[in-house]
């Protein structure tokens, strides 16, 4: 024969009233508020989208700029994000000895094909990515593109891949880590 049952209560299908679930509940949340669900370090191996991704210490308004720009123009965010860390760490008003401007280092006759304003960040970053993916398209490899991003499109068809220049070497190793 079965027990009392409470006014407004009722079994569930496995047998166990609303009040007793609730219950159960309450005492399973606060065991396992403060748990911690154990998963391994992530492994981050060489792809087509470069070795690692983007650890700079960069948190400012830019970040989220470039990250954009780099959605829009089908660019792999990490690599773009090294990009920018590299070209100018971060900082909208560099100006590099032979001229290129802003974040994203374009060169004034480059920002000027793309039709961006190189001293103007976010354009800057609109301008770098897209001219990014302008020479993945041309050579269907991140790495040569990003050594035509720093030495010139016509450098890398001259030597058929990345150019012996070291300045160019280290400047793709620096970002695709290869």
């Amino acid at each position: 024969m079965a027990g009392p049952v409470l006014a407004g209560s009722h079994k569930t299908k496995n047998g166990l009233s609303a009040a007793q679930l609730k219950v159960l509940d309450n005492r399973a949340s606060e065991q396992y508020r403060d748990s911690v669900r154990l998963q391994p370090q992530p492994i981050y191996t060489p792809s087509k989208w470069g070795a690692q991704p983007y650890r700079g210490n960069y948190t400012g308004p830019y970040l989220d700029m470039a990250r954009e720009a780099a959605l829009t123009h089908n660019v792999p965010v990490d690599l773009f994000l090294r990009l920018v860390q590299q070209e100018s760490n971060w900082n909208a008003g560099a100006v590099s000895p032979k001229g290129a401007l802003g974040l994203a280092q374009l060169m004034p006759d480059t920002a000027k094909l793309l039709r961006v304003d190189a001293l103007d960040p976010k354009e800057n970053l609109e301008g770098g990515a897209r001219y990014l993916y302008q020479q993945y398209r041309r050579f269907n490899s991140w790495r040569l593109a990003l050594a035509a991003y720093n030495a010139g499109p016509e450098a890398v068809e001259k030597h058929r891949g990345v150019p012996p220049y070291k300045e160019t070497q280290d400047y793709v190793k620096a970002i695709w880590g290869s």
